[in-house]
């Protein structure tokens, strides 16, 4: 697995994770422990997302502008076409 995929996994656990306990916290609001985990798990998503962006540019159009139509796209990449 290669750093990009890696920190792709990474970020998106943790934010799958983040996305439960939201959900949770919709039916159950008063659950503090739960809270408390949610904020953890965005403050590490943030700290993350920051971290993937730094390394590979940014993931979504809206983060940095049209920075991300400088990057090349999949079928652009060699060891992208190769899988």
């Amino acid at each position: 697995m290669n750093s990009r995929n890696h920190d792709m996994l990474r970020l998106s656990s943790v934010q799958f994770a983040a996305w439960e306990l939201h959900m949770y916290l919709d039916t159950h609001p008063n659950d503090k422990l739960a809270k408390e985990r949610y904020n953890k798990y965005m403050a590490e998503y943030e700290i993350l997302l920051a971290e993937f962006e730094k390394n590979h540019g940014p993931i979504t159009q809206s983060a940095k502008g049209n920075a991300w139509l400088a990057d090349p796209w999949p079928w652009e990449n060699d060891k992208e076409c190769e899988r």
